[in-house]
């Protein structure tokens, strides 16, 4: 059904999301309901009902049956940089459009793998653990420097290319393995590789995206192709890397520490139990997913993606979309705007245009914007249009879904 009211009511934020959102989205005209946790696919279900705009992390996990379910849902929030925990493609077939926050929290991860980088590097992480058992050992033992040791970063997109300036920064040789070509910065040296850079690097660094090709990309074969003694942090994604082998390289003596911010399986709420074949080993360094963890990261994150759902509702722009075809769009005025959402087969744009035409309406401005799957059209008219204009582009052959703007 077209709507013919936007924006839409009703809003649900889950897992915490940073007050700046709700007042951002509130300022937009929607209600918004805020959830300190995560829910359960079945309690997703039963939220969403009468929801239009959904706000999640890294936690809840919108499956295809949610999506379905969700018959009032028009555009999703992801308020960190992943979205595998979104089943895109269901949001597509369903015409729904998701933003998420590739940049806001890029610094916070970066100080925090920097902070590890020289903790692991210093034995600091030990030492304090002998210390709240009473023992002193002041000796320096095999503490380094972080300056002219080699980090190894693994996925140079925005994170990894920002740890790799400031790492040099403090003095270290970077090297970086990508599969795709990209620029480096600084003095930063590509890897042909994986491989090669296991074998040059002193600390490995993993920043890779949540595709399925980097499922388990770290098992016992790279982690014994890494050098002896080496360090290894990941602060990407939690299915890149097989716990099991990383406990058999830190007991066998192969890596001498390492750092592991993300998890295969997470609890969804603090306080909930953590389980892990890393727990209880000294020199491993956890934290709980706080990699864009800081009150400025989530500000940022707070502001931006809000924007981008607002954006959407009120003017039809889907730019920086993960999922749809990316549209930005200037402000309209004096003029009304209709957006047409359909399945990406020929002859679409035609149809609409002659359904404008035969209820003498001029068209001021169109856009259209189309990926493998799904066309997205924007026509701004110089008139007001009734419901039977709606009717008549509802009923165009692989519709999915009209939205009257204003």
């Amino acid at each position: 059904m077209a709507e013919l009211n936007p924006p839409p009511a009703r809003a649900l934020l889950l897992e915490g999301i940073h007050p700046l959102a709700v007042e951002r989205l509130r300022s937009g005209g929607l209600e918004v309901d805020l959830l300190p946790g995560s829910l359960s696919e079945e309690e997703l279900v039963e939220r969403l009902e009468g929801v239009s705009v959904l706000g999640i992390r890294s936690k809840t996990q919108l499956t295809r049956k949610v999506i379905e379910a969700a018959e009032d849902l028009a555009v999703v929030g992801t308020f960190c940089i992943g979205t595998n925990q979104v089943d895109l493609g269901a949001c597509l077939d369903r015409a729904i459009p998701v933003f998420n926050a590739p940049y806001s929290n890029t610094r916070s991860v970066v100080e925090l793998a920097l902070g590890q980088i020289i903790i692991l590097l210093r034995n600091v992480l030990q030492k304090s653990s002998l210390l709240h058992r009473g023992e002193w050992y002041k000796s320096s033992g095999t503490a380094r420097e972080v300056r002219g040791k080699c980090l190894g970063i693994v996925g140079y997109g925005n994170i990894g290319a920002q740890l790799s300036v400031l790492a040099e920064a403090l003095g270290m040789e970077v090297c970086y393995y990508d599969v795709e070509e990209k620029l480096a910065l600084g003095n930063a040296r590509p890897c042909r590789t994986l491989d090669e850079l296991l074998a040059r690097a002193d600390v490995v660094s993993v920043h890779v995206d949540g595709r399925p090709r980097n499922r388990e990309l770290f098992g016992t074969r790279e982690f014994g192709a890494m050098k002896d003694g080496a360090v290894f942090i990941n602060l990407s994604r939690g299915f890149v890397v097989d716990l099991e082998a990383l406990r058999e390289a830190l007991e066998s003596g192969k890596l001498r520490s390492a750092a592991v911010d993300v998890f295969p399986v997470e609890p969804r709420r603090d306080g909930e139990a953590f389980h892990s074949p890393l727990r209880g080993m000294d020199q491993v360094l956890l934290t709980p997913h706080i990699g864009g963890s800081t009150e400025e990261a989530q500000e940022n994150i707070g502001a931006f993606v809000p924007d981008k759902i607002l954006n959407y509702l009120e003017m039809g722009s889907t730019n920086l979309s993960v999922n749809f075809p990316n549209l930005q769009l200037p402000e309209l005025r004096g003029a009304h705007r209709v957006a047409h959402i359909h399945e990406n087969v020929p002859g679409i744009l035609a149809q609409i245009n002659q359904v404008l035409a035969r209820r003498d309406m001029n068209v001021s401005g169109q856009y259209l914007k189309t990926n493998d799957r799904l066309g997205y059209v924007i026509t701004d008219v110089g008139r007001d249009y009734d419901a039977a204009v709606v009717q008549e582009l509802e009923a165009i052959p692989r519709t999915m879904r009209v939205r009257v703007l204003y």
